[in-house]
Protein backbone atom coordinates (compact mmCIF):
# COMPACT_ATOMS: atom_id res chain seq x y z
CA UNK A 1 0.00 0.00 0.00
CA UNK A 2 2.61 2.28 1.08
CA UNK A 3 4.65 2.02 -2.18
CA UNK A 4 1.44 2.91 -4.25
CA UNK A 5 0.88 5.78 -2.04
CA UNK A 6 4.31 7.26 -2.67
CA UNK A 7 3.57 6.80 -6.27
CA UNK A 8 0.35 8.44 -6.56
CA UNK A 9 1.61 11.11 -4.68
CA UNK A 10 4.78 11.47 -7.06
CA UNK A 11 3.18 11.75 -9.94
CA UNK A 12 0.42 14.46 -8.46
CA UNK A 13 3.27 16.62 -7.67
CA UNK A 14 4.85 16.31 -11.05
CA UNK A 15 1.72 17.41 -12.77
CA UNK A 16 1.35 19.84 -10.88
CA UNK A 17 4.99 21.20 -11.47
CA UNK A 18 4.64 20.70 -14.94
CA UNK A 19 1.06 22.30 -15.40
CA UNK A 20 1.43 24.71 -18.01
CA UNK A 21 2.97 21.86 -20.37
CA UNK A 22 0.44 19.45 -20.22
CA UNK A 23 -2.33 21.79 -19.63
CA UNK A 24 -4.16 20.34 -17.10
CA UNK A 25 -4.97 22.50 -14.36
CA UNK A 26 -3.44 22.06 -10.94
CA UNK A 27 -6.50 22.59 -8.89
CA UNK A 28 -7.60 19.34 -10.68
CA UNK A 29 -4.58 17.22 -10.29
CA UNK A 30 -4.38 18.03 -6.62
CA UNK A 31 -7.96 17.13 -5.68
CA UNK A 32 -7.47 14.21 -8.18
CA UNK A 33 -4.38 12.43 -6.07
CA UNK A 34 -6.13 13.72 -2.63
CA UNK A 35 -9.12 11.14 -3.88
CA UNK A 36 -7.05 8.55 -5.04
CA UNK A 37 -4.50 8.84 -2.09
CA UNK A 38 -7.18 8.76 0.37
CA UNK A 39 -9.29 5.84 -1.86
CA UNK A 40 -6.27 3.46 -1.59
CA UNK A 41 -5.75 4.28 1.83
CA UNK A 42 -9.28 3.43 2.91
CA UNK A 43 -9.68 0.05 0.59
CA UNK A 44 -6.10 -1.64 1.18
CA UNK A 45 -5.56 0.50 4.90
CA UNK A 46 -6.95 -0.20 8.24
CA UNK A 47 -10.55 -0.71 9.17
CA UNK A 48 -13.17 2.03 8.29
CA UNK A 49 -13.39 2.95 12.13
CA UNK A 50 -9.57 4.05 12.15
CA UNK A 51 -9.99 5.61 8.47
CA UNK A 52 -13.00 7.60 9.28
CA UNK A 53 -11.39 8.93 12.29
CA UNK A 54 -8.51 9.92 10.18
CA UNK A 55 -10.76 11.06 7.71
CA UNK A 56 -12.34 13.62 10.14
CA UNK A 57 -9.13 14.78 11.77
CA UNK A 58 -7.52 15.93 8.39
CA UNK A 59 -10.77 17.38 7.45
CA UNK A 60 -10.83 19.54 10.31
CA UNK A 61 -7.24 20.68 10.29
CA UNK A 62 -7.93 21.19 6.11
CA UNK A 63 -11.43 23.46 6.78
CA UNK A 64 -9.57 25.42 9.41
CA UNK A 65 -6.96 27.09 6.91
CA UNK A 66 -9.24 27.39 4.30
CA UNK A 67 -11.96 29.20 6.22
CA UNK A 68 -9.04 31.45 7.10
CA UNK A 69 -7.51 31.26 3.79
CA UNK A 70 -11.17 32.51 2.60
CA UNK A 71 -11.44 35.09 5.48
CA UNK A 72 -8.34 36.57 4.56
CA UNK A 73 -8.72 36.90 1.00
CA UNK A 74 -12.32 38.51 1.65
CA UNK A 75 -10.99 40.98 3.74
CA UNK A 76 -8.38 41.62 1.29
CA UNK A 77 -10.78 42.07 -1.54
CA UNK A 78 -12.45 44.47 0.16
CA UNK A 79 -9.92 46.76 1.36
CA UNK A 80 -9.01 46.77 -2.59
CA UNK A 81 -12.69 47.49 -4.01
CA UNK A 82 -12.63 50.48 -1.67
CA UNK A 83 -9.41 51.50 -2.88
CA UNK A 84 -7.87 51.11 0.82
CA UNK A 85 -4.55 50.34 -0.68
CA UNK A 86 -3.93 53.62 -1.74
CA UNK A 87 -3.42 55.22 1.71
CA UNK A 88 0.07 52.61 1.14
CA UNK A 89 0.83 53.02 -2.70
CA UNK A 90 0.58 56.96 -2.40
CA UNK A 91 3.34 57.13 -0.05
CA UNK A 92 5.69 55.32 -1.95
CA UNK A 93 7.58 57.86 -3.95
CA UNK A 94 10.44 55.45 -4.90
CA UNK A 95 10.94 55.40 -8.34
CA UNK A 96 13.91 52.67 -8.50
CA UNK A 97 12.55 48.82 -8.76
CA UNK A 98 15.95 48.14 -6.59
CA UNK A 99 14.96 50.62 -3.72
CA UNK A 100 11.45 49.07 -3.84
CA UNK A 101 12.20 45.40 -3.61
CA UNK A 102 14.09 46.30 -0.30
CA UNK A 103 10.84 48.34 1.25
CA UNK A 104 9.10 45.61 0.11
CA UNK A 105 11.14 42.77 1.63
CA UNK A 106 11.61 44.49 5.24
CA UNK A 107 8.11 45.29 5.34
CA UNK A 108 7.08 41.65 4.31
CA UNK A 109 9.40 40.50 6.99
CA UNK A 110 8.32 42.56 10.35
CA UNK A 111 4.66 42.23 9.13
CA UNK A 112 4.78 38.67 8.72
CA UNK A 113 6.48 38.22 12.11
CA UNK A 114 2.84 40.24 13.76
CA UNK A 115 0.38 38.57 11.11
CA UNK A 116 1.65 35.83 9.69
CA UNK A 117 3.71 34.32 6.70
CA UNK A 118 -0.17 33.55 4.80
CA UNK A 119 -1.87 36.72 5.56
CA UNK A 120 1.11 38.85 5.12
CA UNK A 121 1.76 37.17 1.55
CA UNK A 122 -2.02 37.86 0.95
CA UNK A 123 -1.88 41.71 1.75
CA UNK A 124 1.90 41.83 0.05
CA UNK A 125 0.50 40.49 -3.50
CA UNK A 126 -2.56 42.18 -3.90
CA UNK A 127 -0.32 45.42 -2.81
CA UNK A 128 2.02 44.79 -5.47
CA UNK A 129 -0.29 44.80 -8.47
CA UNK A 130 -1.77 48.07 -7.26
CA UNK A 131 2.30 49.32 -7.42
CA UNK A 132 3.50 47.28 -10.33
CA UNK A 133 2.36 47.22 -14.03
CA UNK A 134 4.58 44.81 -15.47
CA UNK A 135 3.73 41.21 -14.75
CA UNK A 136 7.57 40.39 -14.62
CA UNK A 137 8.53 42.25 -12.39
CA UNK A 138 5.13 41.24 -10.16
CA UNK A 139 6.06 38.19 -10.19
CA UNK A 140 9.48 38.53 -9.06
CA UNK A 141 8.64 40.79 -5.85
CA UNK A 142 5.78 37.89 -5.23
CA UNK A 143 8.77 35.66 -5.37
CA UNK A 144 10.75 37.34 -2.97
CA UNK A 145 7.45 37.81 -0.58
CA UNK A 146 6.88 34.83 -0.17
CA UNK A 147 10.77 34.26 0.73
CA UNK A 148 10.54 37.44 3.35
CA UNK A 149 7.42 35.67 4.62
CA UNK A 150 8.22 32.69 5.92
CA UNK A 151 12.03 34.12 6.54
CA UNK A 152 9.97 36.53 9.11
CA UNK A 153 7.54 34.13 10.15
CA UNK A 154 10.30 31.80 11.76
CA UNK A 155 11.51 33.64 14.36
CA UNK A 156 8.17 34.80 16.43
CA UNK A 157 5.81 31.79 17.87
CA UNK A 158 3.11 33.49 16.22
CA UNK A 159 4.34 34.02 12.17
CA UNK A 160 4.45 30.24 11.20
CA UNK A 161 1.99 27.57 11.94
CA UNK A 162 4.66 24.91 12.72
CA UNK A 163 6.94 27.78 15.24
CA UNK A 164 2.97 28.09 16.77
CA UNK A 165 2.79 23.89 17.30
CA UNK A 166 6.30 23.70 18.58
CA UNK A 167 5.62 26.97 21.08
CA UNK A 168 2.13 25.24 21.82
CA UNK A 169 4.14 21.86 22.53
CA UNK A 170 6.40 23.58 25.09
CA UNK A 171 9.52 22.87 22.65
CA UNK A 172 10.21 26.90 22.39
CA UNK A 173 9.70 29.84 24.48
CA UNK A 174 8.61 33.08 23.18
CA UNK A 175 11.76 35.00 24.29
CA UNK A 176 14.12 32.18 23.26
CA UNK A 177 12.77 31.70 19.93
CA UNK A 178 13.06 35.46 18.77
CA UNK A 179 16.49 35.78 20.18
CA UNK A 180 17.72 32.14 18.65
CA UNK A 181 16.00 33.04 15.24
CA UNK A 182 16.12 36.25 14.50
CA UNK A 183 19.62 37.00 12.96
CA UNK A 184 19.23 33.74 11.15
CA UNK A 185 16.12 34.62 9.89
CA UNK A 186 17.27 38.39 8.69
CA UNK A 187 20.09 36.54 7.03
CA UNK A 188 17.47 34.18 5.17
CA UNK A 189 16.21 37.03 3.84
CA UNK A 190 19.27 39.45 3.24
CA UNK A 191 21.34 36.96 1.01
CA UNK A 192 18.22 36.70 -1.77
CA UNK A 193 17.07 40.13 -1.03
CA UNK A 194 20.82 41.59 -2.11
CA UNK A 195 21.22 39.51 -5.56
CA UNK A 196 17.60 40.24 -6.21
CA UNK A 197 18.11 44.26 -5.87
CA UNK A 198 21.52 44.18 -7.68
CA UNK A 199 19.47 41.75 -10.66
CA UNK A 200 17.19 44.52 -10.40
CA UNK A 201 19.48 47.67 -10.76
CA UNK A 202 18.83 50.73 -12.53
CA UNK A 203 15.23 49.78 -13.70
CA UNK A 204 12.34 51.86 -12.92
CA UNK A 205 9.35 51.45 -11.21
CA UNK A 206 6.39 50.92 -14.18
CA UNK A 207 3.60 52.02 -12.02
CA UNK A 208 -0.34 50.93 -14.05
CA UNK A 209 -3.08 53.31 -14.76
CA UNK A 210 -5.11 53.92 -12.47
CA UNK A 211 -8.53 51.62 -13.52
CA UNK A 212 -11.89 53.82 -13.87
CA UNK A 213 -14.95 52.52 -12.05
CA UNK A 214 -16.78 52.61 -15.69
CA UNK A 215 -19.64 54.74 -13.70
CA UNK A 216 -19.06 53.37 -10.66
CA UNK A 217 -19.07 56.55 -7.68
CA UNK A 218 -15.16 56.63 -6.26
CA UNK A 219 -15.22 56.24 -2.78
CA UNK A 220 -13.87 59.00 -0.23
CA UNK A 221 -11.13 59.30 1.67
CA UNK A 222 -12.68 58.44 5.28
CA UNK A 223 -14.18 55.00 3.57
CA UNK A 224 -10.79 54.20 2.18
CA UNK A 225 -8.89 54.79 5.45
CA UNK A 226 -11.62 52.82 7.05
CA UNK A 227 -12.01 49.98 5.34
CA UNK A 228 -7.71 50.19 5.27
CA UNK A 229 -7.08 50.12 9.20
CA UNK A 230 -10.45 48.29 9.96
CA UNK A 231 -9.04 45.17 7.68
CA UNK A 232 -5.77 45.27 8.69
CA UNK A 233 -6.38 45.65 12.39
CA UNK A 234 -8.83 42.33 11.86
CA UNK A 235 -5.81 40.78 10.20
CA UNK A 236 -3.60 41.46 13.21
CA UNK A 237 -5.85 41.18 15.52
CA UNK A 238 -6.50 37.13 14.46
CA UNK A 239 -3.18 36.32 16.44
CA UNK A 240 -4.01 38.03 19.98
CA UNK A 241 -7.67 36.83 19.30
CA UNK A 242 -6.05 33.05 19.34
CA UNK A 243 -3.82 34.13 22.24
CA UNK A 244 -6.30 35.16 24.74
CA UNK A 245 -9.07 32.70 24.00
CA UNK A 246 -6.73 29.87 22.67
CA UNK A 247 -9.94 29.52 20.00
CA UNK A 248 -8.27 28.18 16.59
CA UNK A 249 -7.23 31.46 14.01
CA UNK A 250 -10.26 31.08 11.53
CA UNK A 251 -12.66 31.90 14.14
CA UNK A 252 -11.08 35.00 14.56
CA UNK A 253 -10.69 35.71 11.02
CA UNK A 254 -14.22 34.62 10.33
CA UNK A 255 -15.66 36.94 13.53
CA UNK A 256 -13.30 39.96 11.91
CA UNK A 257 -14.89 39.62 8.47
CA UNK A 258 -18.90 39.76 9.68
CA UNK A 259 -17.40 42.70 11.58
CA UNK A 260 -16.13 44.29 8.41
CA UNK A 261 -19.31 42.96 6.66
CA UNK A 262 -21.62 44.81 9.49
CA UNK A 263 -19.25 48.14 9.48
CA UNK A 264 -19.35 47.82 5.15
CA UNK A 265 -23.05 47.67 5.06
CA UNK A 266 -23.81 50.68 8.20
CA UNK A 267 -21.10 53.49 5.88
CA UNK A 268 -22.88 52.43 2.22
CA UNK A 269 -26.53 52.30 3.75
CA UNK A 270 -27.98 55.54 2.08
CA UNK A 271 -26.24 54.80 -1.42
CA UNK A 272 -28.50 53.21 -4.16
CA UNK A 273 -28.06 49.24 -4.71
CA UNK A 274 -26.34 49.87 -7.66
CA UNK A 275 -23.94 52.65 -6.22
CA UNK A 276 -22.97 50.58 -3.53
CA UNK A 277 -23.16 46.92 -5.02
CA UNK A 278 -19.02 46.55 -5.93
CA UNK A 279 -18.13 47.81 -2.49
CA UNK A 280 -20.17 45.01 -0.48
CA UNK A 281 -19.17 42.13 0.92
CA UNK A 282 -21.27 39.44 -1.07
CA UNK A 283 -19.30 41.25 -4.30
CA UNK A 284 -16.06 40.60 -2.74
CA UNK A 285 -16.86 36.70 -1.88
CA UNK A 286 -17.35 36.65 -5.55
CA UNK A 287 -14.01 37.73 -6.63
CA UNK A 288 -11.80 35.40 -4.76
CA UNK A 289 -9.68 32.78 -6.52
CA UNK A 290 -11.85 29.89 -5.22
CA UNK A 291 -9.22 27.69 -7.97
CA UNK A 292 -6.71 28.27 -5.95
CA UNK A 293 -8.78 27.63 -2.44
CA UNK A 294 -9.57 23.75 -4.15
CA UNK A 295 -5.67 23.46 -4.40
CA UNK A 296 -4.72 24.30 -1.53
CA UNK A 297 -7.84 21.37 -0.08
CA UNK A 298 -5.84 19.09 -2.83
CA UNK A 299 -2.78 19.72 -1.55
CA UNK A 300 -3.32 19.35 2.48
CA UNK A 301 -5.73 16.09 2.19
CA UNK A 302 -2.81 14.40 0.17
CA UNK A 303 -0.11 15.23 2.15
CA UNK A 304 -2.78 13.85 5.15
CA UNK A 305 -3.20 10.98 3.91
CA UNK A 306 0.79 10.48 3.81
CA UNK A 307 0.70 11.39 7.46
CA UNK A 308 -1.79 8.74 8.55
CA UNK A 309 -0.45 6.11 6.65
CA UNK A 310 2.84 6.69 8.69
CA UNK A 311 5.13 7.42 5.41
CA UNK A 312 6.31 10.31 7.04
CA UNK A 313 7.27 9.23 10.54
CA UNK A 314 8.88 6.22 8.43
CA UNK A 315 10.95 8.76 6.60
CA UNK A 316 12.20 10.99 9.23
CA UNK A 317 13.22 7.20 11.26
CA UNK A 318 15.17 5.99 8.40
CA UNK A 319 16.85 9.61 8.39
CA UNK A 320 17.93 8.86 12.17
CA UNK A 321 19.22 5.98 11.48
CA UNK A 322 21.27 6.47 8.37
CA UNK A 323 22.15 10.14 8.66
CA UNK A 324 22.86 10.12 12.44
CA UNK A 325 24.07 13.92 13.02
CA UNK A 326 20.77 16.10 14.32
CA UNK A 327 21.86 19.09 12.67
CA UNK A 328 22.39 17.63 9.01
CA UNK A 329 19.04 16.10 9.76
CA UNK A 330 16.98 19.22 10.66
CA UNK A 331 18.86 20.86 7.70
CA UNK A 332 17.59 17.77 5.71
CA UNK A 333 13.69 17.83 7.10
CA UNK A 334 14.23 21.60 5.94
CA UNK A 335 14.22 20.86 2.53
CA UNK A 336 12.12 17.87 2.33
CA UNK A 337 9.90 20.80 3.76
CA UNK A 338 10.18 22.26 0.34
CA UNK A 339 8.29 19.57 -1.31
CA UNK A 340 5.69 18.45 1.76
CA UNK A 341 4.17 20.37 3.54
CA UNK A 342 5.79 21.28 6.97
CA UNK A 343 3.06 21.13 9.17
CA UNK A 344 2.93 17.35 9.30
CA UNK A 345 7.03 16.98 9.00
CA UNK A 346 7.20 18.76 12.18
CA UNK A 347 4.47 16.98 13.53
CA UNK A 348 6.23 13.94 12.77
CA UNK A 349 10.01 15.62 14.47
CA UNK A 350 7.91 16.60 17.41
CA UNK A 351 6.68 12.61 17.77
CA UNK A 352 10.40 10.94 17.13
CA UNK A 353 12.13 13.44 19.86
CA UNK A 354 11.00 13.80 23.61
CA UNK A 355 11.12 16.76 25.91
CA UNK A 356 13.25 14.70 28.29
CA UNK A 357 15.74 13.98 25.71
CA UNK A 358 15.44 17.32 24.05
CA UNK A 359 14.27 20.11 26.32
CA UNK A 360 12.53 23.49 25.70
CA UNK A 361 14.71 25.76 23.49
CA UNK A 362 17.25 23.23 22.51
CA UNK A 363 19.61 23.14 19.48
CA UNK A 364 16.75 20.34 18.00
CA UNK A 365 13.60 22.79 18.49
CA UNK A 366 14.98 26.34 17.41
CA UNK A 367 17.26 24.93 14.42
CA UNK A 368 13.86 22.73 13.64
CA UNK A 369 11.63 26.15 13.19
CA UNK A 370 14.15 27.67 11.37
CA UNK A 371 14.73 24.72 8.52
CA UNK A 372 11.27 24.21 8.43
CA UNK A 373 9.80 27.35 8.06
CA UNK A 374 12.55 28.73 5.54
CA UNK A 375 12.48 25.89 3.96
CA UNK A 376 9.37 25.70 2.37
CA UNK A 377 10.33 28.78 0.50
CA UNK A 378 12.41 26.48 -1.96
CA UNK A 379 9.59 25.25 -3.88
CA UNK A 380 6.64 27.63 -4.49
CA UNK A 381 4.05 24.67 -3.30
CA UNK A 382 6.66 24.20 0.08
CA UNK A 383 4.48 26.69 2.01
CA UNK A 384 1.15 28.13 2.46
CA UNK A 385 2.41 31.59 1.77
CA UNK A 386 3.84 29.85 -1.65
CA UNK A 387 0.37 28.43 -2.68
CA UNK A 388 -1.44 31.71 -1.67
CA UNK A 389 1.15 33.72 -4.22
CA UNK A 390 0.83 31.31 -6.55
CA UNK A 391 -3.06 31.15 -6.87
CA UNK A 392 -3.03 34.96 -6.49
CA UNK A 393 -0.55 35.83 -9.24
CA UNK A 394 -1.18 32.74 -10.92
CA UNK A 395 2.45 31.69 -11.20
CA UNK A 396 4.40 29.04 -12.76
CA UNK A 397 6.05 26.06 -10.70
CA UNK A 398 8.56 25.88 -13.14
CA UNK A 399 9.04 29.35 -13.24
CA UNK A 400 9.68 30.15 -9.76
CA UNK A 401 11.90 26.53 -9.47
CA UNK A 402 14.40 28.24 -11.81
CA UNK A 403 14.23 32.15 -10.96
CA UNK A 404 14.24 31.94 -7.33
CA UNK A 405 14.42 28.26 -5.76
CA UNK A 406 18.30 29.06 -6.00
CA UNK A 407 17.88 32.81 -4.22
CA UNK A 408 16.07 30.99 -1.56
CA UNK A 409 18.58 28.34 -1.18
CA UNK A 410 21.45 30.59 -0.90
CA UNK A 411 19.29 32.56 2.03
CA UNK A 412 18.05 29.25 3.65
CA UNK A 413 22.16 28.00 3.88
CA UNK A 414 23.50 30.89 4.53
CA UNK A 415 20.48 31.57 8.03
CA UNK A 416 21.46 27.82 8.90
CA UNK A 417 25.22 28.07 8.50
CA UNK A 418 25.03 31.35 10.45
CA UNK A 419 22.58 29.68 13.43
CA UNK A 420 24.76 26.18 13.87
CA UNK A 421 28.38 28.22 14.43
CA UNK A 422 26.22 30.93 16.63
CA UNK A 423 24.88 28.34 19.17
CA UNK A 424 28.84 26.43 19.32
CA UNK A 425 29.78 29.55 20.24
CA UNK A 426 27.23 30.45 22.72
CA UNK A 427 26.87 27.09 24.57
Amino acid sequence: MNTLLILIFVLTYAAIAFEHPIQINKSATALIGAGLLWTVYAIAGPEAKVVEAAMGESLMSTAQIVFFLMGAMTIVEVVDAHDGFEVITARIKTTQLSSLMWLVGFVTFFLSAILDNLTTTIVMVSLMKKLLEKRDDRLFFAGMIVIAANAGGAWTPIGDVTTTMLWIGGQVTTVEIMKGLFIPSMINLLVPLAVTAWILRGRVVEAPAREQNHGQIETTAFERQLMFFLGLGILVAVPAFKTITHLPPFLGILFGLGLLWLVGDLVHRHKSDEDKEHLTLVSALTRIDMSSILFFVGILLAVASLEHAHILTAVAQWLNDVVGRLDVIVILIGLVSAVVDNVPLVAASMGMYSLAQYPADSFLWEFMAYCAGTGGSILIIGSAAGVAAMGLEKIDFLWYAKKISFLALLGYFGGAIFYILEYQMTH
